[in-house]
């Protein structure tokens, strides 16, 4: 039972939260992202992105100098139920919209690098 109590207290906060719902709606992020359209520290987002990973709500995967984060796909049936419910719930947010919007934003005027990729800082886990 601690690992379930784990897993569920690590959506008891709206950072974590507004972390999974941005996710949600686009495949990959990395914590530039997340410090942009949340308005939060490198620190602030790293902190909860490792404890989203730690929980195994969110995979990472290296690109160059960044981390970009993901929902993890679960071979585990109970945790697919959950992250469904999960996106129902928060789908149906009005701060979903809002965060969706932000993202749109964001993701249109972020800076690119000379190779067309987008530019951001590193999200190191740790």
């Amino acid at each position: 039972m601690k690992h379930e109590a784990r897993v569920f207290r690590s959506l008891a906060d709206e950072t974590r939260l507004s972390i999974l719902c941005l996710l949600m709606q686009h495949e990959e992020l990395c914590v530039c992202d997340f410090m942009e359209v949340l308005g939060i520290t490198q620190s602030k987002a790293s902190r909860h992105l490792r404890y989203l990973y730690n929980t195994g709500w969110v995979s990472d995967r290296r690109e160059g100098l960044k981390i970009k984060y993901r929902l993890c796909t679960h071979s585990d049936t109970m945790k697919e139920k959950q992250l469904q419910t999960l996106a129902e719930v928060m789908n149906s947010h009005p701060i979903a919209q809002s965060l969706k919007g932000k993202l749109c934003h964001w993701l249109e005027r972020k800076p690119k690098t000379g190779d067309g990729k987008e530019d951001g800082q590193t999200g190191v886990r740790t």
